[in-house]
């Protein structure tokens, strides 16, 4: 396989609660992506000053040093990182962090907790912009 075909794979997922990477991490790869893990805001933030080939990115919303929203509006002003879908996810019970998720530029939002099918179904939808894929595997939904 070559380099390109597997940095288009990648999935950048941030998160500060080791349990949920944890999680996170293995339905991406079941999904056959590549999980780039960062432990948080800061890691992420890093992460995509110098790398831009993500298929997607996942965050938490409430990170230690920067925030996923943070991270969101710093992709949405960055030409190479604008492309990039990202899902939020968040335990946190607000109707307003969700409309905040998506006015700065968050593709989809999923409660936390979620059930592995949820977060599969989300991680299609959030995937499906390549008009090579379809979000439901086997047609199945």
């Amino acid at each position: 396989m070559s380099t390109e075909i597997s940095n288009s794979k990648r999935v950048l997922i941030a998160d500060d609660d080791a349990v949920i990477r944890q999680i996170v991490t293995r339905l991406v790869e079941k999904e056959g992506y590549k999980p780039v893990i960062c432990n948080d805001g800061r890691e992420a933030y890093q992460t995509l000053q110098s790398d831009a080939d993500f298929r997607g990115a996942i965050f938490d919303m409430m990170m230690p040093y920067l925030q996923g929203l943070e991270i969101i509006r710093f992709m949405r002003t960055e030409r190479r990182l604008m492309r990039i879908p990202v899902m939020m996810i968040t335990s946190e019970q607000d109707l307003q962090l969700m409309v905040n998720s998506f006015s700065s530029g968050a593709t989809l939002f999923l409660p936390k907790p979620f059930t592995p099918e949820n977060f599969q179904l989300t991680l299609r939808l959030l995937l499906s912009n390549d008009k090579r894929t379809t979000p439901f595997k086997n047609g199945k939904h």
